[in-house]
């Protein structure tokens, strides 16, 4: 994907943004200025090339300024700064680069980037070992200025942006050193997590809702589209919700939730949680109805999820009493169109599932098909 098309995508998304840069990284922001509507993502960058610039921006000289701790101290303070300069209710990051790269004469180092993203999931840093003397300076830097476009596409809700090509035995690492909220969550201490449009989490827990829970990679036009419907027919507002565990899929660590759940900045709040059955969700979010796919009102009533049709028959009747129901939207697959109506649901369990009506809601669209065209586009 060429650097244009990412950036025109980042420039459609609701997060602001303060760059600080030192070393390499000037052609990220370039390529950020070069598309129109850089205004509405770049609120500052700076280049901290000299020593005192750097110790003026983190409040201490580092002892070395291409490191993941100067990195980091750097998004953070970017992230500060964000704060003060961005809109009401924006949702802002900081970005913070160091590196070393070639010159005009030999380094004894390495070659090297350390890259880092603040934002309120806390800091995620990524770090690159470059292979000495095999990329002119230009290539090297424009090596780390993909990556810079990558990181922040990846805190802005922008997938499907492939990594720039590596060298044999080059590995760019990823971590995220989670905020205090994300902390808490992480180590069990919060069962769920509310983000907000403008980039923050709520402590209050949600009240009078329903829950679209589903992976959103990535979230498309026919997750709105159900959203908006249930909601009018349901009337209350519906919530997402990314669940880091699902019966059927492989579970994702916070760094992948986190990109996850930042396409929904400055559109609509997104829970996270752990719970991976319904049964679950429900003791969370006793009362709210869950909009579902008819392919996942099929897995609902498969015993396979739980052991036996018994733990299956118990499972559904905790629902019942915690006043939790199912509202089932149909789905194309294979060419043919299924709904509520084509699912065996046992007779006791049939009050729990309401039909979305197809003239209501019908997107014949799927997060799988997306992605198939990502990777279209970038062959």
């Amino acid at each position: 994907m060429e650097p244009t098309e990412v950036v025109r995508r980042i420039h459609a998304t609701a997060p602001q943004l303060v760059y600080e840069f030192a070393g390499a990284g000037s052609l990220a922001l370039w390529w950020l200025h070069s598309e129109g509507g850089s205004s509405r993502t770049i609120l500052e960058a700076t280049d901290r090339y000299s020593p005192p610039s750097m110790a003026s921006l983190v409040g201490y000289l580092p002892e070395r300024f291409t490191s993941a701790e100067t990195a980091g101290a750097m998004a953070r303070a970017a992230f500060d700064r964000a704060r003060t300069l961005g809109a009401e209710h924006t949702p802002v990051l900081g970005v913070g680069l160091s590196a070393t790269i070639a010159t005009d004469r030999a380094k004894r180092g390495e070659h090297r980037m350390e890259l880092a993203v603040h934002d309120a999931f806390g800091t995620s840093s990524y770090s690159l070992t470059l292979t000495k003397g095999k990329r002119s300076r230009e290539a090297e830097e424009s090596l780390i200025s993909h990556l810079v476009l990558h990181a922040i596409a990846s805190a802005s809700g922008v997938l499907g942006v492939p990594l720039p090509q590596l060298l044999p035995g080059e590995e760019l690492t990823a971590a995220l050193e989670p905020s205090e909220d994300v902390r808490a969550f992480v180590d069990a201490k919060s069962e769920w997590l509310l983000l907000q449009p403008d980039g923050g989490f709520s402590i209050e827990p949600p009240a009078g809702i329903a829950i679209l829970s589903g992976a959103f990679n990535p979230v498309h036009a026919g997750h709105w589209q159900l959203a908006q419907a249930a909601g009018e027919l349901l009337g209350r507002p519906v919530v997402f919700e990314i669940p880091l565990r699902n019966a059927d899929k492989e579970p994702f660590d916070m760094l992948e939730a986190r990109r996850r759940a930042a396409q929904f900045l400055g559109r609509a709040p997104v829970l996270l949680s752990k719970a991976s059955l319904f049964g679950d969700k429900a003791k969370l979010f006793p009362g709210a109805p869950f909009v579902v796919g008819v392919d996942t009102a099929q897995r609902i009533l498969e015993s396979r999820f739980y052991g036996s049709e018994a733990a299956r028959d118990e499972s559904l009747e905790g629902l019942r009493s915690l006043g939790n129901s199912f509202l089932v939207a149909g789905r194309l697959r294979n060419g043919v169109f299924r709904s509520l109506g084509d699912l065996e649901v046992p007779a006791r369990h049939r009050d729990l599932f309401t039909e979305l009506p197809a003239q209501r809601f019908r997107a014949d669209i799927s997060s799988t098909q997306v992605r198939e065209g990502w990777m279209e586009g970038s062959a």
